[in-house]
């Protein structure tokens, strides 16, 4: 699977050339067509064999959390605003990269004990001290996205940035090369702009018009403390989404994919939050109203610099994906 390199890649919201180049380059000659919408969403689709084929959309986002540059000041110091949630208690002190390698640290106009809730309250210094030499390297309008390298940990979980959602990204990449001919019409998008209000899937699932849509994303965790209250749990199987704000999964995909988790023996739990929202929302209210599901899987410390994920529960969701293409009965 190829979550590390897909994490590495730089592509905040609104500039995920590079995810988008680097999808095209694995997926060119795997299916059927391969084309990019004026959003950028990237679309890939696999026709189906069956004889009660549906149009299924898959939608996982390229981008990333990130930040990008308001204002470079005179002592060389740089403004930034969110590109996405970031909270400023993870991002104070965290190493962020521009996409010409410049590499900078965030700190604060106040002690770290001060921090309001406020971005304007943080500066990125890249080390230099005028803004002569800051231009040089990043300039009004420059994005920059964390630091955070791939790392193994205990067991089969794994630690990067980026992995809300190239883990999706990586799942659905995976699903194409063990299903080349699915039994459904399928449309895998690889979307944009998801972590700045879902804009990429409400494009594309227009132009698509699926039957079902299902989005393939992160879910936090609530079996640590520090986060909401729920029970999704890391290492407990892929998470089979019900509801959040902003989506009502429709019963008979929740139900199918429950379903098939039992068949196939496909470790498996239940994911309802009482906050949140993905691509899944804009999928829903497309057109004149698309039934959803979702394919999550349980993260821990989701927007920032280390993001952790079970492996484990990724191959549960790459499996789950494989059932859904393949099954024959319409849902």
């Amino acid at each position: 699977m190829r979550l590390q390199e897909l994490t590495q890649l730089h592509g905040v919201s609104g500039y995920e050339t590079e995810v988008r180049a680097y999808l095209e380059d694995v997926l060119r000659g795997k299916v059927d067509e391969l084309s990019s919408d004026g959003l950028g969403n990237l679309i890939a689709y696999q026709r189906g064999s069956g004889e009660r084929k549906q149009r299924m959309m898959f939608a996982a986002h390229m981008d990333e959390i990130g930040f990008q540059v308001i204002k470079v000041q005179k002592d060389g110091l740089l403004m930034v605003k969110n590109m996405g949630h970031s909270f400023l208690h993870i991002a104070y002190g965290a190493r962020i990269r521009f996409r010409n390698g410049t590499v900078g640290v965030i700190s604060a106009r106040v002690h770290a004990d001060k921090l309001g809730s406020s971005f304007t309250d943080l500066y990125v210094d890249i080390g230099a001290n005028t803004e002569e030499d800051a231009r040089k390297v990043a300039d009004v309008g420059d994005v920059a996205c964390y630091v955070g390298e791939y790392q193994p940990l205990v067991g089969s979980a794994v630690l990067s940035k980026a992995v809300d959602d190239r883990m999706g990204c990586a799942m659905m990449v995976e699903a194409i090369e063990r299903v080349p001919r699915p039994y459904h019409d399928v449309f895998w998008v690889f979307s944009v702009q998801e972590e700045v209000g879902t804009r990429g899937a409400k494009v594309a699932a227009h132009r698509i018009k699926p039957e079902i849509g299902i989005s393939v994303d992160v879910t936090p965790h609530h079996d640590r403390p520090g986060d909401l209250e729920g029970s999704n749990t890391q290492g407990a199987g892929v998470a089979v989404k019900i509801s959040d704000t902003s989506v009502i999964c429709d019963e008979r995909i929740v139900r199918r994919m429950l379903d098939l988790c039992a068949r196939d023996g496909i470790k498996c739990q239940k994911d309802v939050l009482y906050v949140g929202g993905n691509d899944a929302a804009a999928i829903n209210l497309s057109g004149e109203g698309v039934r959803v599901g979702e394919v999550s899987v349980v993260t821990r410390y989701t927007h920032g610099d280390s993001c952790m994920v079970d492996l484990d529960d990724v191959e549960a969701g790459v499996k789950l994906i494989c059932a859904l293409v393949l099954e024959p009965s319409p849902v």
